[in-house]
């Protein structure tokens, strides 16, 4: 039986046990020549967030220690400013077999290792809101000390509520712009059509349909058509046409470069934030 427990159970919490639960990986879960059952834990100060995760078959802990000391793969659910406390209180808990799993923004292996143990296991994630149905985009990265067969159960656990894409360690903080706090991003874009079209008298749940639509589509000719995204422009602008002209606008308002500005705020912030 392997044990993963949740310190934190808010809204990323949720949505990866809601994932795993989902997936059916609480059954047998094929990991190169072995399975694995699992059973899943929680700990939150918040009563409410622990009650929610009953009808998922989470077994409750009463504090962080007994969460570490029960399970096998720990994830730290928590926002980096409040990681402190928790490592404060559960750093000497954690032995060298198990996992550590971090998707607090910022903070790095080595302070995870700094305030639990010199050679812990440590597994970084950057998830994103999405998962909450299903469609996240989680990034990860290892240290050395986790095996490949942990690290594909971390992924696993992951692709099981979205994509799940791992990229170099020490790029873990420019990745957040990306996908962490992209949909952000995405939103205030989309709420931008949507005050268009009312601004027009159409109707916004209509604007919001038709918005939200063209971006699934949009998605996945980025994906699946094989075309660059530089051709995929190209296609939707037809010489002398609307679309042309609504671009100019856009490149005219240097569109680009203020994600650019984004992005690198973004990143700044996380470099703040490293532990």
């Amino acid at each position: 039986m392997t044990a993963v427990g949740f310190i934190g159970a808010g809204n990323m919490g949720f949505a990866i046990i809601k994932g795993i639960v989902g997936s059916g990986l609480c059954g047998d879960v094929k990991m190169y020549a072995s399975s694995r059952t699992i059973s899943l834990y929680a700990y939150d100060p918040n009563n409410e967030m622990i009650e929610r995760l009953k009808q998922f078959g989470v077994e409750p802990c009463a504090n962080e220690n007994e969460l570490v000391q029960k399970c096998d793969y720990v994830f730290l659910a928590v926002k980096p400013q409040q990681l402190d406390s928790v490592l404060d209180k559960v750093g000497a808990d954690f032995t060298k077999d198990k996992i550590i799993i971090s998707i607090c923004a910022g903070i790095t292996a080595e302070y995870l290792q700094s305030k639990t143990l010199e050679n812990a296991k440590v597994v970084l994630v950057m998830p994103n809101t999405p998962l909450l149905l299903g469609e996240g985009a989680s990034a990860l990265a290892r240290n050395a000390n986790v095996t490949d067969e942990e690290f594909e159960f971390v992924k696993n656990i992951f692709a099981s509520c979205g994509k799940a894409e791992v990229v170099p360690q020490d790029k873990m903080k420019e990745i957040i712009a990306v996908n962490g706090s992209s949909p952000a991003f995405i939103y205030l874009f989309a709420k931008a059509f949507v005050d268009y079209a009312k601004s027009v008298d159409i109707d916004e749940e209509t604007a919001k349909g038709l918005f939200s639509q063209s971006l699934v589509g949009s998605a996945k000719m980025i994906t699946d058509s094989g075309y660059t995204i530089d051709e995929l422009i190209k296609m939707v602008s037809s010489p002398g046409g609307t679309t042309l002209e609504g671009l100019k606008e856009l490149y005219d308002g240097n569109l680009t470069e203020t994600v650019n500005k984004a992005c690198e705020s973004c990143t700044r912030r996380a470099y703040e934030l490293s532990k």
